[in-house]
């Protein structure tokens, strides 16, 4: 999927020519996650002009931060997997429409556990394939040694290795669960008994050992995108127009907003020659005795 959709270009002709204001309007009722029906009425235009301003902006966000989230210096990296779907659920989709896309779609994410930098994320399957691109996109983008944690999904094994080698120190925080859910509360997880700390390569640091942020970042993705919302009809449609969504949000993430508790947009972190923002685009003054005492 990501082969064709390098090879789609900015196409102006299709879509009618928005005024840069109208533009601005548009992205941020989506970024801040309004429906496309409710972004269309927010705006005063048409569904269907929200629609193919999708794509339109994601191709850009997507060339943008694969040029951009290179050569990175993070040291403490989380990963995680969510789930989404995209038509129908996998048990209901027919086998038709697996072709198109249809079915259940896993989001892999990496976080800077310092700066809150995301800066691989990848649309497939939750199987051995995709597992191994993701690995292999996130060791592209680091230029030194990292600690990396993960879940306890045995496709990080050979996928870290193969990516990584022996330059990384990884380990995995399996966590134990109790009875399964009860059937009549589909959506009551099943009960947290503990969790395992698991050293795989290197020498991971115990206290650094964590998913948590990586699972904050979850629960910010499904709150600021509409089509993440359980129980909804806000779900995709196509799996083109999920992943340019996943895009844009990344996008306004790493770049546009400002991190509630850091101060500074995640991307400052990681690019130490540029000035470092605080709120509101604001130079940060240097502190001083005085102001530390």
């Amino acid at each position: 999927m990501l082969d064709m959709l390098k090879r789609l270009k900015h196409n102006a002709a299709i879509m009618n020519r928005l005024s840069k204001q109208q533009r601005i309007q548009i992205i941020t009722a989506l970024v801040e996650g309004n429906s496309l029906r409710a972004t269309a009425r927010m705006c005063d235009v048409s569904f269907n002009t929200v629609l193919k301003l999708v794509p339109h902006i994601g191709i850009a966000c997507m060339e943008f931060q694969d040029k951009m989230l290179r050569n990175l210096s993070c040291k403490l990296i989380q990963c995680d997997e969510i789930w989404s779907f995209v038509g129908s659920k996998e048990k209901n989709t027919r086998p038709e429409r697996k072709s198109d896309g249809w079915g259940d779609v896993w989001m892999w994410v990496a976080i800077d556990a310092e700066t809150k930098l995301v800066p691989s994320f990848m649309v497939g399957t939750r199987g051995a394939q995709t597992a191994h691109s993701f690995m292999q996109d996130l060791a592209s983008r680091l230029k030194n040694r990292i600690q990396l944690t993960t879940d306890g999904h045995k496709v990080y094994l050979q996928a870290v290795e193969d990516a990584f080698g022996s330059q990384i120190d990884y380990a995995m925080l399996v966590k134990m669960y109790g009875s399964d859910r009860d059937t009549e509360a589909t959506y009551n997880p099943a009960e947290w008994v503990g969790s395992q700390s698991v050293a795989i390569t290197g020498n991971p640091k115990a206290e650094n050992i964590s998913t948590s942020y990586v699972e904050r970042q979850n629960l910010t993705m499904r709150m600021n995108m509409r089509r993440f919302t359980r129980l909804t009809n806000g779900f995709s449609k196509k799996i083109e127009n999920h992943f340019f969504a996943l895009c844009l949000h990344y996008m306004h993430y790493n770049f546009c907003r400002i991190h509630k508790t850091l101060r500074v947009y995640p991307c400052n972190g990681r690019w130490r020659n540029r000035p470092r923002l605080g709120y509101r685009g604001y130079r940060r003054p240097a502190r001083t005795k005085a102001d530390a005492a």
